[in-house]
């Protein structure tokens, strides 16, 4: 499998090992049973605001569990993964208990 980039120069072919080593990754615990899919996307940084989070889902780049997600408020809970675009992987983690 591979990824095509283009650039003002043309076209590169990359093959997916580098695409993937090039995708920016997060892990966020939670200490609740869910949160909800903009605020997600606000909390690790990929959008500014809650706002643009739920455009950007509606835009139809997001994706839970490697399915498109067009759900704005769509419930994200621990042992969830969210992609963006191919650049951004959120693992949702369940915050371990306190001891």
């Amino acid at each position: 499998m591979s990824f095509s980039m283009h650039s003002d120069s043309g076209t590169v072919i990359l093959p997916a090992w580098i695409m993937e080593k090039c995708m920016q990754a997060f892990e966020v615990e939670l200490d609740q049973e869910y949160i909800a899919l903009n605020d997600l996307l606000k909390i690790t940084g990929v959008v500014d605001t809650g706002g643009a989070g739920k455009l950007m889902v509606a835009s139809g780049v997001v994706q839970v569990d490697g399915q498109q997600e067009l759900r704005k408020t769509c419930k994200i809970r621990p042992g969830q993964v969210v992609e963006v675009d191919g650049e951004v992987r959120i693992t949702v983690l369940q915050m371990p208990p306190e001891e």
